[in-house]
């Protein structure tokens, strides 16, 4: 790799980019992210709430849920904030440590989110194909040290990337094409050769999300044909595929904003800046936003919970 130390000229300081010929608009652009930001937040909030509060909530399928929805709850933390900065009150500067710590938090937590989804994949495994075992299998104690080793494979692979990043020198010029830092927007600033920690960022993505996406693909293959192969009319044909919808809607809506985002920064260099912002944009709010909803509508226990907070409020 050519020129790791940071040379004089380099810049300390990114400028992010809002939406690009409506500056004008940004404000009422504003609204609509800052009540998704909002409805994130505070549904996520209330997810990891009735987990804690509710005992029958207290199995392992839950508590993945509650490290999903801390996933979630990160992600849009961390990001959003900034966005709303540049949009609501023209706090374009960033600097250059701040925007790779946020890159280094943003995908820390992407992956422990994909990660977690596959680990929800294997508890529905479990518990639909192996179901006598399945409280053997996944005690309490086992699923905080499978949390813990998520965490840090989150984490440590992403050590290297945050290396290249700190030493890159960046040219003068330093402009974002989004309203947050990513790891592809940053790196095509560097005014050096970036080959390696490229191929490293695109192996690290193949070998974390890629590999989660095709577990969880086998994963619901397997349950597939164990609950095609229970009798017809069975009422535990009908609850374990009830139990797979929203895990299956939650991994839709998480693998289609990433995808889509990666598409438009790694073949859609000639395409129009506002697809890469709304791409940008989808990513970090709809995961947090969507998932509340998904298991709140298909938990009935957390269903019948927010039903109960609701009506004594209204009382």
């Amino acid at each position: 790799m050519a020129l790791l130390t940071p040379a004089n000229h380099s810049t300390t300081l990114f400028t992010l980019r809002g939406f690009p010929g409506v500056e004008a608009a940004h404000c009422w652009i504003g609204l609509p992210i800052f009540s998704a930001y909002l409805f994130a937040v505070l549904g996520n909030c209330a997810i990891l709430y009735i987990i804690r509060a509710e005992p029958s909530l207290h199995q392992p399928m839950y508590y993945f849920l509650a490290m999903l929805a801390t996933t979630d709850l990160g992600l849009c933390l961390t990001t959003v904030p900034t966005v709303m900065g540049v949009l609501w009150f023209q706090l374009r500067k960033i600097s250059r440590r701040s925007c790779i710590t946020q890159i280094f938090i943003i995908h820390t937590f992407s992956f422990m989110e994909s990660a977690v989804l596959f680990a929800m994949a294997l508890d529905r495994f479990l518990a639909i194909c192996v179901p006598l075992r399945y409280t053997a299998l996944l005690t309490t104690s086992r699923v905080a040290r499978i949390g813990l080793v998520l965490l840090l494979r989150s984490t440590l692979l992403l050590i290297p990337s945050l290396y290249f990043l700190l030493q890159f020198p960046y040219c003068p010029v330093a402009t974002l094409s989004h309203s947050y830092c990513v790891h592809q927007d940053v790196i095509r600033l560097a005014c050096a050769d970036t080959t390696i920690t490229s191929y490293y960022g695109l192996t690290l993505i193949l070998l974390t999300m890629g590999s989660d996406l095709l577990f969880i693909l086998i994963s619901y293959s397997l349950i597939l044909k164990a609950v095609l192969g229970m009798a017809s009319g069975n009422e535990g044909h009908h609850k374990a595929l009830g139990t797979c919808v929203s895990h299956l809607c939650a991994v839709l809506v998480f693998y289609i904003p990433v995808l889509g985002l990666s598409v438009a920064h790694r073949f859609g260099k000639h395409t129009s800046p506002f697809l890469h912002i709304i791409m940008g944009n989808i990513y970090i709010l709809l995961p947090p936003l969507m998932n509340p909803v998904i298991y709140s509508i298909k938990t009935k226990q957390i269903y019948s919970r927010i039903m109960r907070i609701v009506s004594f409020k209204r009382g």
